[in-house]
């Protein structure tokens, strides 16, 4: 195939990629934790993208979520945009960039988890500089909310999004060979070994549902 060919159907996947991980957005989105954070999982889809496609794939399929978002069901406008887009350019950059290197189970693991460490780490620092002018309160208001909401809700967000690349990635890029959008050498070089794989989507099916139910509670919803 021509690498015209190959351009269109990057394009086609990276849209129909950014597609769902709008109505993921939408439709899947809890909000109000602690009565200005939100969790979505459109980092997910985004991900899984940026390891099929790279990570500048990655980081603008997340803008582009990022921007519809700012103009539909966001009432945060630019500063919204940029605290929306931060952490996603942050997680998905990290972790795609590390995997991308060799692209094998235990890098896509460590990427993310790396991905996870550097937007808490950030998130920490922009939420101090950015929330205090966003909602007219003292910083030190701010720095109060650190340990019991910031820290925890970015790490619960960020361990639940790896946990469901890891067990969704190996599906989307199947569905995607299928569709001959992807190349069939795409996908864990090692995901042969079925037992590490069942393993893995074991782990990380207990993980999304433990995680998911942690973040109910924080929120208020259980």
């Amino acid at each position: 195939m021509t690498k015209s060919g190959e351009r269109i159907k990057m394009i086609c996947s990276m849209a129909m990629l950014t597609a769902i991980a709008v109505a993921c957005d939408f439709f899947l989105r809890i909000p109000n934790i602690g009565g200005f954070l939100t969790y979505e999982p459109k980092d997910v889809i985004l991900t899984i993208g940026a390891f099929i496609f790279g990570p500048i794939a990655g980081l603008i399929m997340s803008f582009a979520v990022c921007l519809i978002e700012m103009v539909t069901v966001s009432s945060t406008g630019a500063i919204g945009l940029i605290m929306n887009f931060l952490p996603s350019a942050v997680f998905i950059g990290v972790s795609s960039i590390i995997y991308h290197r060799n692209k094998k189970m235990s890098r896509a693991i460590i990427g993310l988890a790396l991905g996870s460490v550097a937007m808490v780490a950030v998130m920490i620092l922009w939420n101090y500089i950015v929330t205090p002018i966003y909602m007219g309160v003292p910083r030190e208001m701010v720095v109060n909310l650190l340990i019991p909401l910031i820290i925890p809700f970015n790490a619960i967000k960020a361990g639940l999004n790896s946990a469901l690349v890891l067990f969704l990635y190996k599906g989307v890029v199947t569905a995607l060979r299928k569709s001959k959008l992807v190349s069939e050498r795409e996908g864990f070089i090692n995901e042969n070994k079925k037992n590490n794989t069942i393993i893995l989507i074991s782990v990380s099916a207990f993980a999304v549902v433990t995680l998911i139910l942690v973040l109910l509670i924080f929120s208020g919803i259980l």
